[in-house]
């Protein structure tokens, strides 16, 4: 076999073309070396097999350096093939043009030198560094705890006046086609980054454009269907965003110190190919953007009305004052839209997660097992020697449920009609985070715990505010939704699958140790509703989160016809989205669901662990005797 499978020498750890291909050609002559984005492995085909073989005896176990100047060790083995099927053509977002050159580098090093970083604090212009960069306004101050500017407060000096030579001269080559008032200075060191997001359509007009200065780096544009365009953004080059680039694509920067970018020399700028035979690593340099926007005084009239603050037809919620309000708010963004989108959402659960399988299947033959938000009742069927019922909300989900001969009902996980200490086990998968206060979630755990028998076990998934633990994304960050017919897709042989598995992001915890006060998340909370009493975020799918409670959005995809799926929202080169409901979430931070758990009384906590961007823990009912507790 000429093929070679290189474990720890890829784009995912800090392997770069540059550094690998030169070690590996030592051994032979290298036909092709793909390095897929993020893995951490490559591909190595060699012209023959005694050069493979050679590659084999001299570098499996070598310690070689890293491009962060770290010791890795690689690791060999021998594949059939290795075969990629690389995405279909991209296109960049529509409405999004890159200008290369667009200055000269005497004109960047002027501006860079310009800006005066160290300036009075009673310098109106003067902002303080944000936790992942620098940042000053000028013209108007950009407010980022609404995400606006105050229209009837311009700063007295406007745009710095080093600015208009360039302004003039884009309006009259045609570039751009209003003049801005606004501009936003960030500067980004290496490993800095900004989060996805989409500008304001209420405060800005159509056009954005933004100046690349110091340092190259590759911008993330999303669409809501889960479509992700790599853009390079070169040196000296001119971002320019209208129509749907700017209004319906979120845009931002991964916080990291390098890009994964084409190989070829004479690749400057665009979108970042799939060719996982042109790819490597890129450090960052300091890059400073120059970010100019035109503030609008009328309201957005934008075809994109779903996502439009200005055309929003009903005020987003806000965080709820009182256990009457959580409720209202859980019946409308949690129950109501369950029942709208029980089929669809059915149609996505179908894959019983592996960890909860197992803890099924550790239960004696003849266990009585409740899951307690059950949804479509995957788990309904995973052992036939289980008497298992189960329960949810959703009147829609529970029908599916019996369609599939399970035994379920429609109930509140708050008042669930099953006789105390009658269950040998309960589980309840992503349900706790849907209450909308501290003191329902504790009561939907205590309802789970009075349905167990003394001994008896319960375990409890809810969804995680960290998507990043251990230095490894969850799926839900790592996923998007690309359509079937341009999925990615490496081949190799079975014995090469060992070699590249990955360690489980399960990792044990004693459950004695420090964990979060429920005093103190209750106190946070109340924090939050005194302070902000603010509308409830709308979260950006597929992205870390940054705020603990969100309204999450669910694209709904219909069937017109037989059999005919409508577009998905907002589909590419589509003004006619399909319906948008937003579900409330409380996403639990590292150890607040064990703080949570430790307020219910005559329970033990066994286990508690991270799986895939849940936070989850495995509880026990304890045997109670004469004021002692028995586990």
């Amino acid at each position: 076999m000429k093929s070679l499978v290189v474990a720890n020498g890829g784009l995912g750890n800090g392997m770069s073309r540059k550094q690998l291909l030169p070690v590996l050609e030592k051994c032979g002559l290298v036909e092709a070396l793909l390095m897929p984005p993020n893995k951490p492995y490559s591909f190595v085909r060699y012209k023959t097999t005694e050069e493979s073989r050679n590659a084999y005896a001299s570098l499996n176990g070598k310690e070689i350096v890293d491009d962060l100047g770290q010791k890795v060790i690689l690791y060999l083995n021998f594949v059939e093939r290795a075969q990629w099927k690389e995405l279909g053509h991209q296109a960049l977002p529509p409405g999004l043009t890159v200008v290369e050159e667009i200055i000269s580098s005497e004109d960047e090093k002027m501006l860079l030198e310009s800006i005066n970083w160290t300036e009075d604090l009673d310098n109106q212009n003067f902002q303080k560094s944000l936790k992942h960069r620098r940042v000053k306004h000028f013209g108007y101050e950009f407010h980022y705890e609404n995400n606006n500017v105050d229209k009837d407060k311009p700063l007295p000096e406007g745009l710095p006046d080093i600015c208009d030579s360039f302004l003039e001269k884009w309006l009259a080559e045609g570039y751009i086609k209003c003049r801005p008032d606004q501009l936003t200075i960030n500067q980004y060191e290496p490993g800095q980054g900004i989060p996805a997001h989409i500008d304001t359509h209420s405060a800005f007009e159509d056009e954005i454009i933004s100046l690349s200065l110091g340092s190259e780096v590759v911008m993330d544009f999303k669409h809501p269907d889960g479509i992700t365009v790599q853009v390079m953004l070169p040196r000296r080059s001119l971002l320019v965003m209208t129509g749907e680039s700017r209004y319906l694509w979120t845009h931002g920067i991964t916080p990291r110190k390098f890009d994964t970018v084409q190989a070829s020399e004479d690749y400057k700028s665009g979108i970042i190919t799939s060719d996982i035979g042109d790819l490597t690593l890129r450090k960052r340099g300091i890059r400073t953007s120059f970010t100019f926007r035109k503030v609008r005084h009328m309201p957005c009239t934008c075809n994109y009305s779903l996502v439009c603050n200005s055309q929003r037809k009903e005020t987003p919620p806000s965080f709820p004052e009182s256990d009457k309000e959580a409720s209202q708010l859980e019946q409308e963004y949690v129950h109501q839209v369950y029942e709208e989108i029980a089929g669809h959402f059915s149609s996505t659960r179908h894959t019983p997660w592996p960890h909860i399988v197992a803890f099924l299947k550790a239960l004696p033959d003849g266990s009585i097992v409740a899951d307690i938000g059950c949804g479509n009742g995957k788990y309904l069927g995973i052992n036939k020697e289980f008497y298992m019922i189960g329960c949810d909300r959703s009147k829609n989900l529970v029908d599916i449920c019996r369609e599939r001969q399970f035994q379920a009902f429609v109930c509140d996980a708050l008042a669930v009609p099953v006789r105390s200490g009658s269950c040998d086990a309960c589980i309840s998968i992503a349900v706790i985070h849907h209450f909308a206060t501290a003191e329902r979630r504790v009561a939907a755990l205590r309802e789970i715990v009075r349905l167990l028998r003394p001994g008896g076990k319960a375990l409890i998934y809810v969804w995680a505010m960290e998507q990043e633990h251990n230095n490894q994304k969850s799926k839900y960050l790592r996923e998007n939704r690309i359509s079937q017919e341009k999925k990615e897709e490496i081949k190799c042989d079975k014995s090469t699958q060992g070699l590249l598995e990955q360690k489980s992001d399960i990792g044990s915890q004693n459950s004695a140790s420090s964990v979060l006060s429920i005093d103190y998340i209750q106190e946070k909370e109340s924090s939050s509703k005194t302070v902000t009493n603010s509308e409830l975020p709308i979260h950006t799918n597929r992205t870390s989160f940054h705020s603990q409670d969100v309204l999450v959005p669910w694209h709904l995809k219909t069937k017109t016809g037989k059999n005919k799926p409508v577009e998905p929202f907002g589909s590419v080169g589509s003004c006619d989205p399909s319906p948008v409901f937003h579900r409330y979430y409380h996403v639990f931070r590292d150890g607040e669901l064990e703080a949570t758990c430790q307020t219910l009384s005559n329970v033990i906590i066994l286990q508690s662990y991270y799986d895939q961007g849940n936070w989850c823990i495995i509880l026990q009912k304890a045997w109670v005797c004469y004021g002692a507790t028995w586990s």
